[in-house]
């Protein structure tokens, strides 16, 4: 991961803004409606050749889905690109795309889920980029919610600051570092390659779906045993969603506060962050300060 960070410029207004699909099958009414939406805000939305496509489960071919973002990527006046969904396949395109020199001419990188992988590429590059709501969400709530508005004010040079309640589990404390993650199974998928993004003294973010309670714990003893949990300098626990209780513990909450238990630094729970409609718009490799306080969490 480059040390040195570079923030993809301002939007303008008129600005293009690209919908890809780097990855699953999209409903097409859902990217159509986002269309709508960024062109009420005042920019040039423009869906992508295989956008909306379908090859096996993903939108397109890798040649395909590669196609559309490399170009999305080279074109001078596309200033952002929005993915239009998450799903397994993002990480099939990791190596082309590197060989871009996407440093030259940053843009906007948005989406979450499996679009991790394209955010961890971005870091890699020195590039910050958006773990933010992508299209469904812009169509179900027509722009118009806090999540939504929250992106295009940061798009358009902004820099917010959330707050949200305290939980019960978190560990009070300030720290301020790099702000990097994720979805979780994604990005330890990627430890020991180029696009590698664990290391020391960052304030990490964690989200999942679907995953059970044990394999969470195993990806997070990875992150122990290699020195980089202990090492943190904060961690941001999001939406962990879609799995059961098992017969060690209730709650995937419970779990994560166990294991980081034996270290100082300061623990958020309940960040409104992952596979909900409660999904705020993070600036990821951006620096931030952390606290965690009695009655409420905030980030800046």
């Amino acid at each position: 991961m480059c040390d040195d960070i570079t923030y993809p410029k301002p939007l303008k207004p008129g600005d293009k803004i690209a919908i890809v699909s780097p990855a699953g099958i999209v409903n097409s009414d859902f990217v159509h409606a986002a269309i709508q939406v960024l062109s009420r805000e005042g920019w040039n939305p423009y869906i992508s050749k295989h956008a909306l496509g379908k090859h096996g489960s993903f939108s397109g071919s890798v040649i395909h889905r590669l196609e559309d973002i490399s170009d999305a990527f080279l074109d001078p006046d596309t200033r952002a690109i929005l993915c239009s969904r998450g799903g397994y396949g993002a990480i099939h395109l990791l190596e082309d795309l590197s060989a871009l020199p996407l440093e030259h001419d940053p843009k906007w990188l948005i989406g979450f889920s499996d679009i991790s992988a394209l955010h961890a590429l971005m870091s890699s590059k020195g590039i910050t980029s958006l773990h933010a709501p992508m299209a469904k969400h812009l169509a179900q709530e027509n722009g118009t919610d806090f999540y939504s508005q929250q992106l295009f004010d940061i798009l358009r040079g902004n820099r917010p600051q959330y707050n949200w309640d305290s939980h019960s589990l978190n560990k009070p404390g300030t720290a301020s570092g790099q702000l990097i993650g994720g979805n979780l199974a994604v990005l330890q998928a990627l430890i020991n390659t180029p696009y590698d993004v664990f290391r020391k003294d960052i304030i990490l973010f964690i989200e999942d779906i679907g995953e059970p309670i044990y394999k969470v714990q195993r990806m997070l003893y990875q992150l122990k045993l290699s020195g980089i949990l202990p090492s943190l300098n904060g961690l941001i626990v999001g939406q962990f969603t879609n799995y059961q209780p098992d017969a060690n513990f209730a709650d995937m909450e419970t779990m994560i506060s166990a294991l980081a238990s034996p270290y100082d630094f300061p623990i958020a729970f309940s960040a409104p962050i992952g596979h909900t409609s409660n999904n705020i718009p993070l600036v990821i490799g951006s620096k931030i300060t952390l606290s965690v306080a009695e009655k409420e969490t905030s980030l800046l």
